[in-house]
This record gives C-alpha cells, sequence and structure tokens, in this order.
C-alpha cells in the first residue's frame, strides 16, 4: 500500500495554479494529474478515476457546477473545489451539489493538504466502513441510534437525532443550511434557518465540553455546520 501513490486530478485553466500546485503535492506523496478544461477532466476520471479531485470553477469550457455534476455522475470519490473569494452562493452551490470541500483563492497549499487530507479519510467513513463514530468521549452509534457520552446516554429528540446524524455522515463535509432544513424537516422548511440554529443549540449543550465554544460542531458562517470527526480538525 505504502508504494500506491495518491492521485490527485486538478482541473484548472490556470498554468500558474498547476506549476504551484503540482510540485506540492508530489512533494506530499501525491501523484498529480493535470487538465486544463472541464472536458479535459471529465475524460481523465472516466478513463481512470483518481483518488481525489481538484476543481477550479471557473473554466474556459464548461461551467463549474456542470463539471462538478457531471463528475458526479461517474465517480464518487472527494473533490474539493477552488472558488474565488465572496462568491458565498457559488460555494454553497458546489457543497449543494455534493462537492466535499471549498478552499478560497488565493490559498495555501497547506490548507488544501488538510482538505483534500479530510476528505479522502471522510469518504472512507461516508462509504459505511464505520457505523460508530467518536469524537473525544462522544460516541454516536448510527446503526443502533444510539448517542453515549462518558459512557452515559445522551438523550435526543428525533429531530435532534435527525440532524446530528446528517451533520455526522457528512462527515467532515460542510453542510449547507438548505442541505440540512431539507433532510431533517422536509421541503417547505428550506428558508428556517432559525430553526437549524435553535436545534444546533440544543445539539451543542448536549455534546459540547463548552457549548460557547464548539469544537465538534462547527458552524460555517453563511454557509451551514461542519461536524468534525477526530483529527479532522485543523
Amino acid at each position: 500500500m505504502s508504494s500506491h501513490h495518491r492521485r490527485i486530478l486538478v482541473i484548472d485553466d490556470e498554468p500558474q495554479i498547476h506549476r504551484f500546485l503540482g510540485p506540492a503535492l508530489e512533494a506530499n506523496g501525491f501523484e498529480v494529474i493535470s487538465a486544463a478544461t472541464g472536458a479535459e477532466g471529465l475524460a481523465a476520471i472516466a478513463m481512470r478515476p483518481p483518488d481525489a479531485v481538484v476543481l477550479d470553477l471557473g473554466l474556459p469550457d464548461m461551467d463549474g457546477q456542470d463539471v462538478l455534476v457531471k463528475a458526479r455522475e461517474i465517480y464518487p470519490g472527494p473533490i474539493v473545489i477552488l472558488s474565488a473569494r465572496d462568491r458565498e452562493a457559488e460555494k454553497i452551490k458546489a457543497l449543494d451539489n455534493d462537492a466535499d470541500d471549498y478552499v478560497e483563492k488565493p490559498f495555501g497549499v497547506g490548507e488544501l493538504l488538510a482538505r483534500l487530507r479530510a476528505a479522502l479519510r471522510n469518504r472512507i467513513i461516508r462509504s459505511g466502513a464505520t457505523p460508530v463514530v467518536r469524537v473525544g468521549d462522544i460516541q454516536i452509534d448510527l446503526v443502533k441510534r444510539l448517542v453515549t457520552r462518558a459512557g452515559e446516554f445522551v438523550k435526543l429528540s428525533p429531530r435532534e437525532y435527525a440532524l446530528l446524524s446528517e451533520l455526522v455522515l457528512g462527515g467532515g463535509k460542510v453542510m449547507t443550511h438548505s442541505h440540512l432544513l431539507k433532510a431533517v424537516w422536509g421541503d417547505d422548511q428550506s428558508e428556517e434557518v432559525q430553526y437549524l440554529r435553535v436545534f444546533v443549540g440544543h445539539l451543542r449543550q448536549k455534546l459540547e465540553a463548552d457549548p460557547s465554544q464548539p469544537r465538534i460542531i462547527l458552524t460555517v458562517p453563511a454557509v451551514g455546520y461542519r461536524f468534525m470527526t477526530d483529527g479532522a480538525a485543523g
């Protein structure tokens, strides 16, 4: 296994991004494949699926969101988006289109590597390999629908549990407000972000060591929430 370099496909039309990313990813033990257009990227995924994809939303030939949707039809692995700063709606749409995470340009290689590692790890969790998720002294058994804290049973309402399990299944992925509202309350409540704040508050009271300084359920301002699995912090 150690000789297997994880293959990262970078889909971006800016040569300087490839010049900057290629050597940095290779220095960290990844094999890098480059594509300059959405069509090239999709062809590369179809031919030999990589271990992860880095996708710039600003491509010359196709809308990056369309590339994301088409990639998802054939590729279940992690996709991390590169997005210009201040494009909140674009990032939210990408997450709702099942991107794993996003990094804002300009970005540091350290940040991108951390997001890639977390996405690779969390895809394994989401594939159903671990029905029991542990964070600190909290244990969530998604099969038995049981939550314990330091061995004590944590009583959650059906809605609280539904929200928690949705966040946990996200496994470190940013879950948007609209995704969580649809999943837990159904379509007609997709505007009621206030509901979500209240229920996240309940969960933090029951699970966080210090609910005012959450370390398990993190707020992603203007976007949604992220559940921190062990080791995904940073």
